[in-house]
């Protein structure tokens, strides 16, 4: 589960990490009062949307207006919220399509001497969480590895014990700093640590980090993702979740227990499995065509479900053929047989489906699918389908 920055920060000031004053606004009336109760000469106003890049990023209504935009008096905070909320805003991240802003935070300026990217991951080959640095702050940390990889700190850390205070004091030597930086570093390198294990983190980014010249760290960002497995332990996070900020199928699905990913292409997948998933959408490519989607019917999949997955897939106006991939193995083919006529049925097909099917009582199931009169082509084995799947469409 993704949130914003200004939620990131919240939850970031409420366990001891120090971040900058802000306000959330959602008028450009809010935004210029923000301004005023922070107080200072200078502000920042940011687009608040689930990417990255908003500050280099543009929006479809005013090419040269960007997302995060530095402010001077109340006045401008309002003309500038005015501009950016309600709009659509398009960064390397949102895709073409971009993202409406319905939100903005207005922040407090910093004095600042310095800006250093930190991030937070678990990394299967290391065995455990670690934490990124670099001096390169404020830039896209692919773009960082991909040109200066000897500029990228890592230093993986325990899962119980958290962030040891030498280890941060290694990490602040090697990336230059000095007198109290070295000490606030000690404390905030730490601090960020303990927060993503206590709260089941997947990821977590603040790019900038900075440090003021009088040596304080600050968390000028705030990316955090949450893991969704682990939200049953922490209740409170789901207040966070914006639904609009995630693709309504997405949510439906997942309403219904689907795990469901829409993608760029023009064949519907209906699979049992998240590996199996995988490797139906690679056969797809690999023959010619353009998977649509990643769905994963689970391993139980009921009549509701698979009835509930149709209808998901086939809402996307890009489908232009569907290929059901099962494995029988805990549930019978036969049963995915039934629950798919009756999905057939009650939801109408309009594209070419292909079915494959193995596992338990799969010639039983065959024989259901040759004798129910409906026009499904079927299958013998997964590359058998992927490439019919393809020639429906002509390619």
């Amino acid at each position: 589960m993704k949130i914003h920055e200004y939620q990131g920060k919240q939850l970031f000031a409420k366990a001891g990490i120090p971040v900058p004053a802000g306000i959330v606004a959602k008028t450009p009336e809010e935004a210029a009062a923000a301004f005023t109760k922070l107080g200072g000469k200078i502000a920042v106003v940011k687009s608040q949307i689930h990417a990255g890049g908003r500050g280099k990023g543009t929006f479809k209504e005013q090419p040269q207006q960007r997302g995060v935009v530095l402010v001077r008096s109340a006045d401008e905070a309002k003309e500038n919220a005015a501009r950016i909320l309600g709009n659509t805003l398009v960064t390397v991240q949102t895709g073409p399509e971009g993202k409406k802003v319905n939100t903005i935070y207005v922040e407090g300026g910093l004095n600042i001497a310095r800006e250093l990217y930190l991030g937070i991951v678990v990394d299967r080959e290391a065995g455990g969480p670690v934490l990124i640095m670099s001096t390169e702050g404020g830039v896209e940390i692919e773009e960082v590895a991909e040109h200066h990889p000897e500029k990228i700190l890592k230093e993986k850390f325990d899962g119980l014990n958290g962030l040891h205070a030498f280890q941060a004091r290694n990490l602040a030597f090697k990336l230059g700093f000095e007198g109290p930086a070295i000490r606030a570093a000690e404390k905030f390198l730490p601090q960020i640590c303990k927060f993503f294990i206590d709260n089941d983190c997947s990821m977590a980014e603040i790019n900038p980090l900075v440090i003021t010249k009088e040596g304080e760290l600050f968390a000028l960002d705030a990316k955090v993702t949450f893991d969704d497995n682990a939200l049953f332990r922490h209740a409170a996070l789901k207040e966070y979740r914006d639904l609009s900020e995630e693709e309504p199928m997405e949510v439906r699905a997942s309403e219904t227990g689907l795990s469901y990913v829409k993608l760029e292409g023009n064949i519907g997948c209906l699979v049992n499995g998240a590996g199996l998933a995988m490797s139906t959408m690679d056969l797809i490519k690999l023959h010619g065509g353009q998977p649509a989607n990643f769905l994963d019917v689970g391993g139980g999949a009921n009549v509701d479900q698979v009835t509930e997955a149709f209808k998901i897939i086939l809402a996307d106006s890009n489908v232009k053929a569907v290929l059901v991939n099962i494995f029988g193995g805990i549930m019978q083919c036969d049963t995915i047989v039934t629950a798919l006529l009756a999905a057939y049925e009650k939801v109408g097909f309009t594209v070419p489906l292909v079915v494959r099917l193995e596992g338990t009582n799969v010639d039983l199931a065959r024989k259901m699918l040759a004798e129910s009169g409906r026009d499904i082509i079927t299958a013998t084995d997964l590359t058998d389908a992927a490439k019919k799947v393809v020639a429906t469409l002509g390619a």
